[in-house]
């Protein structure tokens, strides 16, 4: 992509309503523009990295054999009446009538409709387990949205449900889950930390949230600081094996992190007092085991191996796709701007004429631009008639991690500039190595 063709409407000054740093940058640097209270367009830039984020979680969610399918984003009430939940869930939940007078509403999550889909096709165990999710659009209707799509009314989310035949079957879902998201949220650069959680209105006794430590979250968080010493990796992990998920999970959730509202401080005081750790997190994903919260009430039974009719084991397990951007951010920037990890950057090298219109530089910077392309790259071209000082200020902004520099005088001397937005360290070297240099930065990714 060219940035002269490129619609990227980069605002001078902070928008006074943006209260947070996330908020501040996606504005500055033309992702998002604010359509009503806590509901957002999504401007090109935006979209490239929402994409991303979401390609992520679906290559995860695949990783682990769950199917990934599309349910709507208006609902029945009957379904909610049935489950009990329609006037338990409160004034969050935006509630409308259709042209025939029934009663509807836009979904802030979906496990009825989930569970009417399975009781409907699912009648024998042995077509369990049973894992199925969607990346869909969700609507609570808060009555303070801020922090732009940190914490907004329409939200991308993905959600999934397991069903299972027993409790120990369910747990093995939840585990495998962990899992999962451990490996997504590293692909994406963050360290996000499984803490348990209160499981507010979707039920249960058996719950995880994933937090990234932030001083902008809206969580206390209380935490043993070891913890952050842990790392999933590349590790190779057999989804099906109940003992790999397991380990998993114990060596993730035995140290002491908890939300403020499952915070037991006896058991803080137990945690050595120099890893005792307060702060604030921001929340990016949850994990849910309610057993037959919704399978009973709803009727989701099947024909066991001794031939008798039982409900199934559930759980649900959700990722906030488009308040990860958001945390994303806020775990990576500095004064200048946006800093992408290269596993979610919108493109992965930005590349500078620092003389636009002279010939040697313009071929030069094309042929970088069609080496780079062939090879499977984005690059974002600047080939604007800009001062350079405002091309690298706009590089630093949008954040992309590495920025190849092209001008007269290096070339002269057969060199361009490799730079680090991470670092701001600057390397000379050929365009041949420089294009290299970036398929070794993104062969591991």
């Amino acid at each position: 992509m060219r940035l002269s063709r490129y619609f990227l409407p980069v605002l001078k000054e902070t928008p006074s309503e943006a209260q947070i740093v996330s908020h501040r940058l996606m504005l500055r640097a033309g992702m998002i523009k604010q359509a009503s209270a806590g509901i957002y367009s999504w401007l090109p830039l935006g979209f490239k990295v929402l994409r991303k984020i979401e390609n992520i979680v679906h290559e995860e969610q695949a990783r682990a054999g769950h199917m990934p399918m599309l349910m709507p984003t208006i609902q029945s009430a009957d379904l909610w009446r049935e489950s009990g939940r329609y006037d338990a869930y409160g004034a969050e939940m935006l509630r409308f009538k259709d042209r025939h007078d029934r009663d509807m509403l836009f979904t802030p999550t979906a496990e009825e409709l989930i569970t009417d889909i399975f009781r409907a096709n699912v009648s024998s165990y042995k077509d369990l387990p049973l894992t199925m999710y969607q990346i869909q659009w969700k609507f609570r209707d808060e009555i303070r949205p801020r922090f732009g799509v940190m914490r907004g009314r329409e939200f991308l989310m993905k959600d999934g449900y397991n069903f299972d035949l027993t409790k120990e079957d369910a747990l093995h879902a939840y585990n495998r889950h962990l899992v999962t998201y451990l490996r997504t949220y590293e692909r994406m650069g963050l360290q996000a930390i499984p803490m348990r959680a209160d499981s507010g209105p979707i039920g249960g006794d058996d719950t995880h949230e994933f937090l990234v430590l932030a001083e902008t979250g809206e969580s206390e968080v209380f935490y043993d600081s070891a913890v952050t010493d842990l790392k999933f990796g590349d590790r190779d992990i057999d989804y099906d094996s109940v003992e790999d998920c397991a380990a998993v999970m114990e060596e993730f959730t035995t140290k002491y992190a908890r939300t403020d509202e499952t915070h037991d401080p006896a058991l803080f005081e137990q945690v050595p007092e120099d890893r005792r750790r307060i702060a604030r997190g921001i929340e990016v994903g949850q994990i849910f085991y309610f057993g037959t919260k919704y399978s009973e009430p709803l009727g989701a039974v099947v024909q066991g191996p001794d031939g008798k009719q039982v409900p199934v084991h559930m759980g649900s397990h959700g990722i906030g796709v488009s308040r990860l951007l958001g945390a994303i951010i806020e775990a990576n920037h500095d004064e200048n701007g946006i800093i992408w990890p290269e596993g979610v950057t919108p493109f992965h090298v930005g590349i500078v004429n620092l003389r636009q219109g002279d010939e040697a530089t313009d071929g030069a910077c094309e042929a970088l631009y069609k080496e780079l392309t062939a090879k499977g790259f984005e690059p974002l071209y600047d080939d604007r008639d800009e001062r350079a000082g405002g091309k690298f200020a706009a590089m630093d902004l949008i954040g992309l991690p590495w920025r190849i520099t092209v001008g007269p005088r290096g070339l002269k001397n057969g060199v361009v500039e490799l730079t680090s937005r991470r670092t701001g360290e600057s390397e000379e070297m050929t365009a041949e190595a420089a294009v290299a240099r970036i398929a070794e930065i993104y062969a591991g990714v």
